[in-house]
């Protein structure tokens, strides 16, 4: 695992220098605090940290060829190497090392252009052809692993984080009020954009190639998840339960693969039971607060005792005001998930004792696990309630009610459903993932802003659906959260909170092969009317106990509707204060004032429009307005 970076000038122009390129491969340090490297041939300036996972003396970047004509740089893990070492050797390539690395450059040379499809990992990959003068940029399949990059006809900017792009002094900090409006939709930046114009992401199985003679930069997918023919619905549902299984386990013993000491995270859930089950011999761990309704611990030392796993949990009372304060330089691609917390304190146990990780993530977008999926439906059968007895007594009754203090519960899942029903119904199961629609958004900001907009914060979903193709309907609500709410959100969290600590976070469900499969998988054994993950449920049960299996899904969360008005009160009225709202004349004053009062009052949960903003505001002047700071 490590952290990459560089700048490529076309047209034999001069690059950066040594200093630059060390100042951005600095920025880096958290990703890889074990070593670092970087090298300038020509136009092309690349450098890399290090975290030593496989062949720890010898796996130095970057990785050159046998002649040196072809060097790259990694962030990630490329799993089957082994057996492509060995396809690589009886083709006659010489290996000088034992690291993973090594095989880009030889598979280069073997298939060209092809040579991302022939990996299974989680990649970032940079590589440049000197002879022939071509350089590329390749991001792994599923997104995993980040990649962001600023070009312009003069020169391509590149790195794992966009710290390091911005630390080359070369690129505009240009706010792109339309990525504003989709973060604070969706609580993240969906497919290549960020909150920065000239800043882009490469998306999931996408790569680029430049001809450094004649440069263009248009990405270019190598994999998209493929549309089956349905035939596999003729397997039995405990066929399925078998192929699952056994795929899962697959793919986490391939991900074993290290020199390090590897243990994974642990809810106590369905699908961190089912990787912990899958590692056989293990160190699992987990978090939990205080508060009774944020805390799983009990499932947790439950599955870990069945298993007879190694198993550590913390009860965390986190100073949460300067945690804020060391999380957020992590975030300049922010994200308003405010899981953020539990999941960078359940990866600071975890690196005390282990240096990789394996998570449960991915199990939700493929086996059909959110409950926006069941809202869907039940939409339809709201709609069939006449108009007059909807609009007249259920909805002004379920306005009236006062959010709870618990997590979930039956108001505050009826005022989220009945909210859910005022976007858009061609969203579909997508409007339960909204959380500033239209009516907010016009009273939100300032007509100033509303005119810089051009595009719909929610023209990505819809887009998303059309691209799905020729599926069911659920697997296109599956597609689309796999493509945009798994790899903008909850990767970049993972990738981030892991990385704070220089743990390596790795992913079994999203192995290729676990994901082409799970859209094998029927409709019905993955929802029904009123049952998530009906299969992998029925997969998870031959392992752990069934009452952690069969119980109400409460996620990874903290208690952030009380904590803005207590822990949170402070900062919230630093970075909200109304003088810098109206200077900055991108809000309107007014308007977050009223939800900061019906918040703080109780009459509504505005916990998460609030605390977005807060993100917002604290990544505008530390990254808009500051030079970048190279340590947290």
């Amino acid at each position: 695992m490590c952290g990459i970076t560089g700048y490529v000038t076309f047209n034999d122009r001069p690059t950066i220098s040594r200093e630059v390129l060390a100042k951005m491969v600095h920025t880096l340090y958290h990703r890889g605090p074990d070593a670092f490297g970087l090298d300038i041939h020509g136009g092309v300036a690349m450098g890399m940290r290090r975290l030593s996972i496989i062949d720890l003396s010898g796996g130095r970047q970057p990785i050159y060829n046998e002649d040196r004509s072809i060097w790259t740089v990694l962030n990630g893990e490329i799993y089957n190497f082994p057996d492509l070492r060995r396809q690589l050797q009886d083709r006659g390539h010489t290996f000088s090392t034992h690291t993973d690395t090594e095989v880009i450059v030889h598979a280069y040379e073997e298939w060209g252009a092809d040579f991302p499809q022939h990996f299974n990992g989680m990649f970032a990959i940079a590589l440049h052809d000197i002879k022939n003068n071509q350089f590329f940029l390749v991001r792994d399949h599923l997104g995993i692993k980040p990649l962001y990059y600023s070009y312009n006809s003069q020169r391509i900017v590149f790195g794992s984080e966009i710290k390091a792009l911005l630390a080359s002094e070369d690129v505009e900090r240009e706010l792109d009020m339309d990525a504003l409006a989709e973060f604070l939709a969706w609580e993240y930046v969906p497919g290549k954009g960020t909150l920065l114009k000239s800043i882009r992401k490469l998306e999931p199985g996408e790569y680029i190639k430049i001809n450094l003679d004649n440069p263009l930069c248009q990405p270019r997918q190598f994999w998209d998840i493929p549309v089956h023919s349905g035939e596999g619905a003729i397997r039995s549902d405990n066929d399925w339960v078998a192929l699952v299984d056994e795929q899962l386990r697959t793919s986490s013993q391939q991900q074993l693969i290290s020199d390090v000491p590897l243990g994974a995270f642990l809810s106590g859930g369905v699908d961190s039971s089912l990787i912990a089950a899958a590692m056989g011999q293990a160190e699992t761990f987990s978090i939990g607060f205080d508060d009774p309704t944020y805390n799983e611990l009990g499932w947790a030392r439950r599955v870990a005792d069945h298993l007879g796993v190694t198993h550590r949990d913390e009860v965390i009372q986190p100073n949460v005001a300067e945690l804020f304060e060391h999380l957020m330089h992590f975030m300049e691609d922010p994200i308003g998930d405010f899981s953020i917390f539990p999941t960078y304190l359940v990866a600071r146990l975890a690196r005390r004792h282990v240096t990789v990780a394996l998570s449960g993530d991915g199990g939700d977008e493929l086996f059909g696990g959110y409950e926006t999926y069941l809202a869907q439906g039940k939409a339809l059968q709201y709609q069939r309630i006449p108009a007059v007895l909807r609009k007249g007594f259920i909805e002004p009754l379920v306005d009236a009610l006062r959010p709870t203090t618990k997590k979930k519960g039956f108001v505050n899942k009826a005022k989220r459903f009945l909210e859910g029903l005022t976007h858009p119904e061609e969203l579909a199961h997508a409007r339960w993932r909204i959380f500033m629609g239209e009516t907010l958004r016009q009273g939100l900001f300032t007509e100033d802003a509303l005119q810089q907009m051009v595009a719909s914060p929610a023209a990505h979903i819809v887009q998303l659906f059309q691209q799905a193709g020729d599926r069911g309907h659920l697997d296109r609500s599956l597609y689309v959260d796999v493509k945009s709410y798994l790899c903008d959100n909850i990767l970049t969290k993972v990738d981030r909170m892991s990385m704070a600590v220089s743990l390596e976070a790795r992913v079994p469900f999203l192995d290729p092969a676990v994901v082409e499969l799970a859209f094998q998988v029927p409709e019905a054994l993955k929802t029904t009317s009123s049952q998530t993950k009906v299969l992998l449920k029925q997969v998870a049960a031959r392992h752990v106990p069934r009452e952690c299996i069969y119980r109400p899904k409460e996620g990874f969360s903290i208690p952030i509707k009380k904590w803005l008005n207590s822990e949170f009160r402070p900062l919230l009225n630093d970075l909200l204060d109304p003088q810098k709202i109206a200077q900055d004349g991108i809000f309107k004053v007014e308007t977050i004032e009223q939800l900061r009062r019906e918040h703080h009052s109780g009459r509504a949960n505005h916990s998460h429009i609030l605390w977005s903003l807060m993100v917002f505001h604290d990544w505008k002047k530390r990254w808009m307005e500051s030079a970048v700071p190279v340590s947290a």
